[in-house]
């Protein structure tokens, strides 16, 4: 058997480029870690920063009396019972749009889907002004509300509608794909032996989705306390009336109250941060 000789000088040396290519790698990767790490810290370690500051600019007790102060009192009550009603109406809404939309087949399934993600597709400004126009001074239905004392734009109803506008999509867009994931043959067996639709909801549909359904309602809670350009439309800045949290630091700002507005500005802030602790909270047990 003849054997062949490889003369090993001939063979290429492939050590440096690869060499080379692992020391380019690095350097994309350091570059790339650099640029986000300065992108997040402009755009929202130094701003948090500089409101906590701010806010405490002059001491405790001109921050605590900022926060104690009957509007702002009164604009953090409103903006949680907005946040509350808008969650509760969503929570509603997105598991009877999920179910409806994944366990069932019907002709314009697309199309509401499609209607679903409006929110997302135009700004809060207009959809104020669809209820400025819808129940306004302007809409057919003005004189209706009025003979019946009810007051829906520049008051607590037209921002927990607006709220609920803004917000509806978020439960919704977590509960599809989980419900989709599971199928239908655990609720079609279900109801093969007898279950009510209500049974099998609560034994069977609602074991799978707590964790989504809880991650929906955290991002729901976020986007209905921060928001700020439809409840501004439908609000009229009634201070002590109809002023959210963000209007009335905006109205604060616009008086030159600075340490005020950036005072009240830290709770939104701290309630943010709060919700970001349960969202990772809730992502580590979605993971398990």
């Amino acid at each position: 058997m003849n054997s062949i000789a490889i003369d090993q000088s001939q063979i290429p040396d492939e050590s440096p480029s690869i060499s080379n290519r692992n020391r380019n790698r690095k350097i994309i990767e350091y570059l790339l870690i650099f640029i986000a790490g300065a992108f997040l810290f402009l755009m929202l370690i130094l701003p948090l920063i500089l409101v906590g500051v701010e806010a405490l600019s002059k001491g405790w007790n001109a921050y605590l009396k900022a926060l104690t102060e009957p509007f702002a009192i009164k604009a953090f009550y409103l903006t949680i019972e907005a946040t509350i009603l808008a969650v509760i109406l969503n929570t509603i809404f997105g598991i009877s749009s999920a179910w409806l939309l994944t366990k069932f087949d019907f002709r314009g399934k697309t199309f509401l889907g499609s209607l679903i993600d409006l929110p997302f597709a135009i700004s809060p400004v207009v959809a104020g002004l669809f209820f400025i126009m819808l129940f306004g001074r302007m809409s057919p239905l003005y004189s209706l509300l009025q003979s019946n004392h009810v007051a829906i734009v520049f008051a607590v109803p037209g921002i927990i509608l607006a709220t609920v506008f803004v917000t509806f999509p978020f439960i919704t867009r977590e509960l599809i794909p989980v419900m989709e994931n599971q199928g239908r043959e655990e609720e079609e067996a279900a109801a093969t032996m007898g279950a009510s639709g209500f049974t099998i909801f609560r034994k069977v549909t609602l074991p799978n989705i707590k964790w989504a359904l809880s991650y929906g309602i955290i991002l729901c809670s976020a986007r209905a306390m921060g928001e700020f350009g439809a409840v501004s439309v439908v609000s009229g800045h009634i201070r002590g009336k109809t002023n959210t949290l963000p209007l009335h630091i905006e109205i604060l700002y616009n008086e030159y109250n600075f340490t005020a507005a950036f005072a009240v500005a830290s709770v939104l802030v701290i309630m943010a941060v709060v919700i970001l602790i349960l969202r990772n909270i809730l992502e580590r047990e979605i993971e398990r």
